[in-house]
């Protein structure tokens, strides 16, 4: 198997299937196990736990396995209350916080919840990450933006160690974002070639905007099926990516999940979130992560 130089870590996403009642138990698996982190998708229309409720309960139950978004959305939430959020998070379970940001829902019918000026959304975005950065890393905050304007907010507890900021998204507009603004990408829904000119692209933006990204802070969200990929799941994809064939996106089984992933380490990415597609059986996909991923951690 591929070897890279820093880190490799794999997380479990959890799903719109993932029932408040699900989590203890999956926590607890992954915690018990040495995982490295559980990831909480934006699903306001489904049964799924909210992604910051989701990381409060993980951390307070925990006393190593990380918690993230994959990803929440930003535009639409004030960046102040976002930010005391993050805060209280990283006070609580210091270095086991991983918030992804992203622009808007991939779900249609989700995205009227995170109003935003009609066709701002990129702008808010952009501005709630510069409001958002300021008042996790300093007190007595000021600023006056288009969309925001406050006066000496002050969130506390400041953060001792800065909390990384990762964001998702694929699209010039996003790539340009997260070299401007971010310190780590989380993609999705692209092959390892299109995930390898994606952090290229990240890397000379981030370059020309004066900043440098960790190298190890590129990754992507993976789906592995139980030996087949579900008709539901094929047509869902063939949605997101006509252009693509599914079967290059969504590994069927995990013997392909493992090709793909060294394409992926290839490619430059180091960070994967797992998810389970189909209507397996959840503990027998997470005793398959645990036992076919974590001995790839280094």
């Amino acid at each position: 198997m591929t070897q890279i130089e820093g880190k490799v870590r794999f997380g479990v996403g959890l799903g719109a299937d993932t029932a408040p009642g699900d989590l203890p138990a999956i926590v607890d698996h992954l915690e018990r196990s040495g995982a490295d982190s559980v990831w909480f998708s934006e699903l306001v229309y489904s049964p799924a736990v909210d992604p910051f409720i989701g990381m409060a309960y993980t951390l307070s139950r925990t006393t190593r396995l990380k918690a993230g978004t994959s990803v929440a959305i930003l535009p639409g939430r004030h960046p102040v209350l976002v930010a005391k959020q993050v805060a209280s998070l990283a006070a609580l379970a210091p270095k086991r916080v991983l918030p992804v940001f992203g622009l808007h829902s991939a779900l249609p019918a989700e995205r009227d919840v995170f109003a935003v000026p009609r066709g701002r959304r990129g702008a808010v975005f952009d501005e709630s990450l510069e409001l958002l950065r300021a008042v996790l890393s300093g007190r007595d905050v000021s600023f006056d933006g288009e969309f925001f304007t406050i006066r000496s907010a002050d969130v506390q507890p400041v953060p001792a160690r800065p909390v990384d900021i990762w964001l998702g998204g694929s699209g010039p507009a996003a790539l340009a974002r997260i070299g401007c603004l971010a310190d780590g990408w989380l993609g999705s829904f692209l092959t390892p070639a299109e995930a390898g000119a994606a952090r290229r692209q990240i890397e000379r933006e981030a370059d020309a905007a004066g900043r440098e990204i960790e190298p190890d802070h590129y990754g992507i969200s993976l789906a592995v099926a139980a030996g087949e990929i579900p008709d539901d799941v094929h047509a869902m994809a063939r949605r997101r990516r006509p252009d693509i064939d599914p079967s290059e996106l969504i590994a069927a089984d995990w013997p392909t999940l493992h090709r793909r992933i060294d394409e992926y380490v290839d490619a430059g990415l180091t960070k994967f979130v797992i998810r389970a597609v189909g209507r397996g059986d959840r503990e027998a996909f997470l005793e398959r992560f645990v036992g076919e991923l974590l001995p790839r951690q280094n």
